[in-house]
């Protein structure tokens, strides 16, 4: 199968980002198994970095759209954010992207025509959210990717035409579950949106949850979401705790993975 067509990279901080309306999918019901867990939403969601939990940093990041959906077990709800989980669970991120989309058509208000989909593991994508939104925004395409310094896509740090990824859901029918998220966006015409500095980097691996967690604790700390626990609770692991963990786990899904399986 060929990949997504790719039109002309945008560049963030562009203006024309500021404003732009979107609708939002976070996707936190994975099992994390390279992190240990087996259920969904084990481990990762509730994961602290940088002094707030993983799924905290993801609907911080999407604090701005008309409407946001949290796929995720219900042990991992936020208050006034609507949740849901494909079911049955762990069925990977085209599944668990499908049943967001389905609870997002039944809510109330003026739906956004760009729809910002994120994995909960990447900390920093709300640094180029205005930026991928803008990219979805422009005419002929049906949305648009980060992309990093090698030209690795994250499908799952991205935004989105409503319409388009409607209908690229519909067309793998039943198929949805276990799908990856390149065979889901394979037909669409995607703008690359080119990582500033690490903003992709994903909380996949202990390694790479530790060097989050020292970045971000050097970093400005943002203020909490309104929405957020003071003290995020059902399992959360602290970031002074990660070093302990065991070494990451080779047999881990690809479905688990901020980046989009192939």
């Amino acid at each position: 199968m060929t990949g997504p067509r790719v039109s002309d990279a945008a560049v963030p901080g562009a203006p024309e980002e500021r404003g732009l309306p979107f609708d939002a999918l976070v996707l936190a019901g994975g099992a994390a198994r390279r992190l240990g867990g087996q259920r969904p939403g084990d481990v990762k969601p509730g994961l602290v970095v940088g002094g707030l939990a993983l799924v905290d940093h993801a609907l911080a990041a999407v604090a701005d759209a008309r409407r946001r959906v949290l796929v995720a077990p219900l042990q991992l709800a936020r208050p006034g954010v609507p949740t849901t989980l494909e079911d049955p669970p762990l069925g990977g991120p085209v599944a668990g992207l499908a049943a967001g989309l389905t609870l997002l058509a039944t809510l109330g208000g003026d739906p956004a025509e760009v729809v910002v989909v994120l994995a909960c593991d990447v900390p920093r994508a709300g640094e180029v959210v205005a930026a991928l939104v803008a990219a979805a925004a422009r005419a002929g395409v049906d949305g648009a990717r980060l992309v990093d310094d090698e030209g690795a896509p994250q499908h799952l740090v991205a935004a989105y035409r409503r319409a388009a990824l409607d209908a690229a859901v519909v067309a793998l029918g039943a198929g949805v579950r276990g799908a990856s998220v390149r065979r889901l966006v394979g037909g669409l015409t995607l703008v690359d949106v080119p990582d500033p500095g690490g903003v992709g980097a994903d909380a996949d691996t202990w390694p790479s949850v530790r060097a989050l967690s020292a970045a971000l604790t050097r970093a400005p700390r943002t203020q909490p979401p309104r929405d957020a626990p003071a003290r995020p609770g059902g399992g959360t692991i602290g970031a002074e705790h990660v070093a302990d963990h065991p070494a990451d786990d080779p047999r881990d899904h690809p479905a688990d993975q901020g980046r989009s399986p192939s």
